[in-house]
């Protein structure tokens, strides 16, 4: 069973040294988190899974790496100078400030709010009775835009130089240099271009943890198709992506597909869905996918002058802008929602309950935990050789503990979600046969909880088998 609240998470993730608040010592700084020596193995053991399946082991893919800071023109030609904009709301008694859209959306739900206009935010508000989280009062200001990107200045000089912005996408750095990868890779349709990169929102309203934060992580894709061959494409990816999220543990009853209405539609997108998992506070955007047409390509023509034309191989004269299919992935709210789904609480036999963190073992942080069963030198000494053995001998993420008795040492392993505990023993030195034979260690598993006896020159072999 899941984490059925939020808080059991957020107080695993900061006691075990996962995810922490941002500036922590100065106060914290809003809705900012640091991720720590496990949620940044974790996170990239996630990227890296990501990267090998939807990059490395396609052939129709190649990856990328853009910049976070790039011409103003670029956002111009999207449209997000001039449209990205959330309907910002102020409670005239505490002055908080809020999303209009998001509070009527737990009100309302996702569809009905998205559809209203910005002049019928306030006063549904109102209609509704929708308070304010801050103060409870219910007296509100009329919607008006709020444009989400955060501004600053390229220059050397204080308060000169030109207004440049940090990115709200990824997407767009993969548009403007579709020619290039056409000119180097020579890729034929359809193929598509992944990045990993961070993006910029200045959100009115963030919360639930790193589900919405103004910092995050995206994993993008665009693929370029031909138009004819758009539908079956889309399918095709909307089952790839739910068959990888399924394949690393999360229940499927925890997920559902959303279509978004028409008129939540974005300007560009003709069909857009979402992959929602159900959160301790509802269904929420794991996921979205979207047909985008040649919006992008082509405003990237106009506004550049440059030729953004794909050229068929097998017909010259045949040039156009191919349309582009986006699966878009919260590289943060997908770290958030298999930390929710490990989350478990257990009885074991003797009636005590073990919090256990049942990652999939290919992104568990700590792989494997070399545990001397006392802090005697000569133990210690042997279980060093066999940690730097699984060093030499695998890739696998090895950590050592020696703090505490050995029971507190299994309770935290399963805590962080370590899939196996090596423990070395007396037995291993040839001193106590009751422990075992010599040169042998014991392999305990975090889900069955059994333990095999292995002969250290057989460990690898071992360790292969789960």
């Amino acid at each position: 069973m899941p984490a059925t609240s939020l808080d059991q998470v957020v107080s695993l993730c900061k006691r075990r040294g996962f995810i922490f608040p941002g500036s922590d010592i100065y106060g914290g700084l809003a809705n900012t988190w640091d991720y720590g020596p496990l949620g940044v193995e974790l996170k990239n053991k996630v990227k890296k899974h990501w990267w090998t399946t939807f990059v490395r082991k396609r052939i129709d893919m190649v990856g990328l790496d853009s910049a976070i800071l790039m011409n103003r023109r670029v956002w111009e030609a999207s449209g997000h100078v001039g449209s990205f904009n959330d309907p910002l709301v102020d409670c005239k008694d505490c002055n908080e400030r809020f999303r209009g859209d998001k509070l009527l959306e737990e009100k309302l739900g996702v569809e009905a709010a998205a559809i209203l206009t910005l002049d019928q935010v306030q006063p549904m508000l109102t209609s509704e009775k929708i308070a304010c989280p801050n103060c409870g009062s219910c007296t509100w200001s009329p919607a008006k835009h709020f444009n989400l990107m955060f501004k600053t200045k390229q220059g050397v000089i204080e308060g000169e130089g030109d207004d440049i912005y940090m990115r709200p996408e990824t997407a767009q750095g993969i548009f403007v240099n579709f020619k290039n990868v056409l000119n180097t890779m020579r890729p034929r349709l359809p193929f598509g271009i992944g990045q990993i990169g961070k993006a910029f929102r200045n959100e009115i309203t963030p919360g639930n943890f790193t589900f919405r934060t103004r910092e995050f992580e995206q994993m993008e894709i665009e693929y370029f198709v031909d138009p004819k061959e758009k539908k079956t494409l889309f399918d095709a990816w909307q089952q790839t992506v739910w068959d990888w999220y399924t394949g690393l543990g999360i229940a499927k009853e925890r997920l559902r597909v959303r279509e978004h209405e028409q008129d939540e539609l974005s300007h560009y997108s003709s069909k857009t869905i979402d992959i929602e998992y159900q959160f301790p506070w509802g269904w929420g955007e794991l996921f979205g996918l979207a047909d985008r047409g040649n919006y992008d390509l082509s405003q990237h023509e106009q506004f550049s002058g440059e030729d953004l034309k794909y050229t068929d191989p097998d017909e010259p004269t045949n040039k156009f802008l191919p349309d582009v299919i986006e699966p878009s992935f919260g590289c943060d709210r997908t770290v958030l929602t298999f930390l929710l789904e490990a989350y478990t609480e257990e009885e074991l036999p003797n009636g005590d309950v073990r919090t256990v963190m049942k990652f999939d073992k290919r992104i568990a942080p700590i792989t494997i935990a070399v545990l001397p069963l006392s802090k005697k030198e000569n133990l210690i000494a042997k279980a060093k050789e066999v940690y730097q053995l699984l060093l030499d001998e695998t890739n696998l993420t090895v950590d050592f503990d020696v703090t505490g008795s050995i029971g507190k040492r299994y309770r935290r392993q399963d805590e962080i979600g370590t899939p196996l505990c090596i423990t070395v023993d007396f037995g291993t030195l040839g001193e106590d046969k009751e422990q075992g034979e010599a040169d042998t260690v014991t392999i305990r598993d975090r889900d069955s909880l059994e333990q095999k006896r292995v002969k250290i020159s057989e460990l690898r072999e071992a360790i292969a088998q789960y």
